[in-house]
């Protein structure tokens, strides 16, 4: 952790035991209906030197001995490389053990960058981006307002590959209702096979008040799958996914935790979903699910 942060903070499961550090914050596209992570906050850089003075705080606190770095807020990547290049040098330096730094970013954010720019980040220890596919289809993508293309962002992920930099991609199950459920897994594992990234993680779509989707569901306009249609979703994803990829979906907000790597592990988590969907294996039940 850091010294100091302006709240909420969020940052992915898999950073549990990263030095957190604010460089932004907020989200700069902030618009996605389904997310209400940002919404009371507005998006601006942190001021160099007050991300200059975080770093050296943390050193003080921390010692040398920091190997992780996670950039909050929502989008750090969204800097420009000039003003990422300092940050990333200073969290070298204060930091000899320093194996990686990690993001979340949006398309957008890879894409408006040069080959030769995503390069030098890397080389300065970015070495993962945590993107949000949400959804393959681009139906659902257009309604939720994400911003981006299925296209752009399959494009951005290969364009971090090239560069050295692994992506860790999520989709969201049951974001696109009970209508289009396997129309939004097919698409989805199509997009995530052209992708091939390191990391591919699936959650739960769990409405959160505050945001406009979660309004769409209480006025009975979106209708999300049950628990057993959520299973079904995630079976017709995995079935379609080909690419080599560390699979996850044992968040908390999911029915029924998987984990695996691919495509060797496609058969035993295949057979597991299809026990689960013969009532042999008992789901997590909705009290002890949450984000």
């Amino acid at each position: 952790m850091s010294p100091r942060y302006h709240m909420p903070l969020f940052r992915p499961p898999s950073e549990a035991e990263s030095l957190i550090l604010q460089v932004t914050l907020g989200c700069s596209h902030n618009r996605c209906t389904f997310c209400s992570m940002y919404r009371e906050k507005r998006f601006r850089p942190v001021p160099p030197a007050q991300v200059a003075e975080a770093i050296d705080e943390a050193r003080a606190m921390l010692g040398d001995d920091v190997r992780r770095v996670f950039l909050a807020d929502g989008d750090a990547m969204c800097l420009s490389p000039r003003r990422l290049r300092p940050i990333l040098e200073r969290l070298d330096g204060s930091f000899p053990h320093l194996q990686r730094v990690s993001a979340y970013a949006n398309a957008r954010d890879i894409l408006k960058k040069s080959d030769q720019e995503l390069a030098e980040l890397r080389a300065l220890k970015l070495r993962l981006v945590y993107l949000g596919l949400e959804s393959g289809d681009a139906q659902t993508l257009e309604r939720i307002q994400k911003g981006a293309t299925p296209g752009e962002i399959i494009e951005a992920v290969e364009r971090a590959r090239e560069a050295g930099i692994s992506a860790s991609v999520m989709v969201l199950i049951g974001l696109a209702g009970r209508e289009r459920s396997l129309i939004h897994a097919r698409a989805s594992a199509e997009a995530v096979s052209r992708m091939a990234p390191t990391y591919t993680a699936l959650l739960t779509y769990t409405p959160v008040s505050g945001s406009p989707l979660f309004e769409s569901i209480q006025r009975g306009e979106v209708e999300l799958p049950t628990a057993r249609e959520s299973l079904r979703e995630i079976r017709e994803f995995l079935a379609g996914l080909t690419c080599r990829t560390t699979f996850s979906c044992n968040h908390a907000s999911n029915y029924l935790p998987l984990r695996g790597k691919l495509p060797g592990a496609r058969a035993p988590l295949l057979a597991l979903l299809d026990a689960a969907l013969e009532g042999e294996v008992p789901l997590r039940p909705e009290w002890m699910r949450g984000l």
